[in-house]
C-alpha cells in the first residue's frame, strides 16, 4: 500500500500561477491553518518588489528593488530580517494545522533559519502545501527529492484544476490520520 505524501508542493515558470493556485487552496482550506504566501507588488505595470503576507495578517518585504542588502536576486535586495521575523514563525507547526509555505525560492534561502524551519515544517505531522522554485542549489534540490513530497508543475491546462485536486488530497490525508486523543 502507498502512503499518501503529506507535502504538497508546486512548481513553475515565474507568473504560472503559483501564488494564485496557493490563494485558492488557502480560501478553500475547510481546516485551520498558518503560514504565508508572496505576492508581485508593482507600480504603473512594473514590478518593484515581493510582499510576504501571513495567514494571520503580518506582511513585509522578501525583496524590493530599494532593498539594501548584502544578498540580491537581480535588481531586488532580499531582506533576511522580514524571512526570519515573518516567514520563519509563520511556518512553525501548531498541531491539527496545515501549514503553507510560499515559497522555497532563491531568496528565502538566503536565511539559514528559514531553511531549518522549512525543514521542521517539512519534518513535522502536519501537511505542508507550498510552492518551490524550478531548478535550484542543493538544498532546494534536496527538498525536491525528499520522499514524502510531491510536485506538481503548474500550467496553463492545469492550473484551474490544481485547487481542487490539492483540497481533495488534503481531505484525504486528514481522513486517513488517527485522530488525536
Amino acid at each position: 500500500m502507498q502512503v499518501a505524501k503529506k507535502n504538497i508542493f508546486i512548481t513553475g515558470a515565474p507568473s504560472s500561477g503559483k501564488t494564485t493556485v496557493i490563494k485558492k487552496v488557502i480560501d478553500g482550506l475547510g481546516t485551520s491553518a498558518n503560514g504565508f504566501y508572496t505576492e508581485e507588488e508593482r507600480v504603473a505595470g512594473k514590478r518593484v518588489g515581493f510582499l510576504m503576507k501571513t495567514l494571520d495578517g503580518k506582511r513585509g518585504y522578501l525583496g524590493h528593488q530599494d532593498i539594501q542588502s548584502d544578498f540580491h536576486i537581480r535588481r531586488y535586495g532580499v531582506s533576511i530580517g522580514n524571512i526570519e521575523m515573518i516567514a520563519v514563525s509563520a511556518i512553525t507547526p501548531v498541531q491539527g494545522n496545515v501549514i503553507i509555505l510560499d515559497e522555497i525560492g532563491k531568496m528565502e534561502c538566503f536565511s539559514g533559519a528559514f531553511r531549518k524551519a522549512a525543514v521542521k515544517a517539512l519534518d513535522s505531522q502536519n501537511i505542508v502545501v507550498g510552492t518551490i522554485t524550478f531548478g535550484g542549489d542543493d538544498f532546494i534540490l534536496s527538498i525536491k527529492g525528499r520522499g514524502d513530497i510531491e510536485i506538481h508543475e503548474v500550467t496553463s491546462e492545469n492550473r484551474d484544476a490544481l485547487p481542487d485536486m490539492i483540497l481533495r488530497k488534503i481531505s484525504d490525508i486528514l481522513r486517513k490520520q488517527p485522530q488525536a486523543q
